[in-house]
C-alpha cells in the first residue's frame, strides 16, 4: 500500500480516540455512519461536478476528497484501504463483465 494510505489509515484510527472537539474527523465518528456516509455522498457529486466542467485541478482535489471520506468510512467501519486494494488486485486480468457475472452468482 501506498506510504500515504498506511499513514493516512493510521491517522484515521488514531482519531477514534479523539475528542469531537479535537479534530474534523473525531467529529464525523462521533456523528456516525449517516454523516459519513452523507460527505461521501457530496464529494462524489462535487467529483463528477469537476469532471463534467473539466478543470483537472478540481477534478484532482474533489476527487482526493472523495477518496478521504471514503477511508474514513472504511475505518468506521474495521476495514482497510489493503482491504479494497486486495480486491482490485483479485480483478486484475479479468474482463469487468466476467468479474460482474462472478458475483451475481
Amino acid at each position: 500500500m501506498s506510504d500515504v494510505l498506511t499513514e493516512l489509515a493510521a491517522i484515521l484510527e488514531q482519531r477514534k480516540q479523539e475528542s469531537a472537539d479535537s479534530s474534523y474527523v473525531a467529529s464525523l465518528y462521533a456523528k456516525g455512519l449517516d454523516a459519513i456516509l452523507k460527505k461521501i455522498g457530496e464529494e462524489a457529486t462535487e467529483t463528477v461536478i469537476a469532471a463534467k466542467d473539466g478543470n483537472k485541478e478540481q477534478i484532482v482535489y474533489e476527487t482526493a476528497d472523495l477518496w478521504f471520506h471514503c477511508m474514513v468510512m472504511l475505518a468506521d467501519q474495521e476495514l482497510s484501504p489493503d482491504d479494497v486494494l486486495n480486491e482490485l488486485q483479485r480483478r486484475f486480468g479479468l474482463s469487468g463483465l466476467t468479474e460482474k457475472a462472478q458475483r451475481n452468482k
